[in-house]
């Protein structure tokens, strides 16, 4: 989880790692029912409005990356 904080504060080059097994399905399945949609709208509604300029479109596209990891953030891992 810490690396997935980091990505936060420094995401340009990173890239998300699915990996895990059948545990971090179910708790993902459970977090996604309980506050990982809200998350996940609202770094795609950011990522849309960073997108809308051309100097924006970057840092739209790491909210995109975020809105991904919000939905299933166990088992990823960011290298």
């Amino acid at each position: 989880m810490l690396q997935i904080r980091l990505s936060g504060l420094f995401p340009f080059g990173k890239e998300v790692v699915y990996g895990g097994g059948g545990f971090s399905l179910l708790v993902n399945i459970l977090w996604l029912l309980l506050s990982g949609m809200e998350m996940a709208l609202g770094y795609v509604i950011l990522g849309c409005l960073w997108c809308v300029t051309i100097v924006g479109v970057p840092v739209g596209l790491q909210c995109f990356k975020m809105a991904r990891l919000a939905l299933m953030p166990f088992g990823a891992s960011v290298v």
